[in-house]
């Protein structure tokens, strides 16, 4: 299970097993040994190999198929799918993400957009606002300090 993680994970970075294996400070055998499960890492080196891979531990670990291994997002990051933009503008936001977010019918959004990357940002606005606030907050006791 690891052993097929750690292949797969460093092919899709484009790396060797030298090139893995001076990252966690062990020999190329010993990532081959991981690749061919005749071997497992140890703690330390599974949070180097996840932190390496922008992954968490369990998805390392987990029992993933090839396909998802492929589809798995840096750490924090979640993939949820393409969607398609209908003719005045509106998606439908994926099940998963509404559910992992918490966002329901009648919820105000706010969308920022990025112009270098042309990246757009949907955020619940509860959300938005409150660290906003925070923000307000810090510069005001940053401005009282002074």
């Amino acid at each position: 299970m690891i052993g097929m993680n750690i292949r797969i994970l460093r092919k899709r970075n484009k790396m060797s097993q030298e090139q893995l294996a001076e990252k966690v400070n062990v020999s190329r055998q010993t990532v081959a040994k991981w690749e061919n499960d005749e071997a497992i890492p140890d703690l330390y080196k599974s949070k180097q190999l996840a932190e390496i891979f922008q992954i968490s531990l369990d998805q390392l670990s987990g029992g993933l198929s090839e396909e998802e291994v492929e589809n798995l997002a840096p750490k924090g990051k979640q993939f949820f799918g393409v969607v398609k933009v209908g003719e005045r503008g509106q998606i439908v936001i994926p099940k998963q993400a509404r559910d992992m977010y918490h966002i329901q019918a009648g919820d105000k959004l706010v969308v920022l957009g990025e112009d270098v990357t042309k990246g757009i940002a949907i955020l619940k606005t509860d959300s938005f606002l409150e660290f906003a606030d925070m923000i307000r907050k810090a510069e005001l006791a940053e401005e009282e300090a002074e």
